[in-house]
């Protein structure tokens, strides 16, 4: 089951986070060998999707780390989005985060 966390983005700005996987005894999961991707879409069924950049950072202690780029967030509008982000082990499929993205507008261009 993934855990809910609300982010903030602000627009025009670089974004990174560090997320720790645990598995269901709250022990950090090993992530070796594991994959992760994430999206962000206005809508749960919008098309269009903001692909974070995703990886693992540290295997053992189940750290991954999401990021968008400046040019990423500086092309999204202010307001609220949605995401997840799902770790994948050789075809299994796990979504380990999810929950709201609130992009803050942003003045210097």
């Amino acid at each position: 089951m993934a855990v809910y966390a609300n982010l903030t983005v602000d627009q025009g700005a670089t974004f990174s986070a560090n997320i720790d996987v645990t598995d269901n005894d709250g022990d950090a999961l090993d992530l070796n060998g594991y994959t992760v991707s994430g999206q962000i879409r206005k809508t749960y069924s919008s098309l269009n999707a903001i692909d974070f950049t995703a990886s693992v950072v540290n295997p053992s202690a189940g750290t991954i780390q999401i990021g968008l780029s400046s040019v990423q967030t500086g092309a999204m509008k202010a307001g609220r989005y949605v995401y997840d982000v799902e770790v994948n082990n050789g075809g299994t499929i796990t979504r380990v985060l999810e929950g709201q993205v609130e992009v803050t507008p942003g003045v210097t261009q």
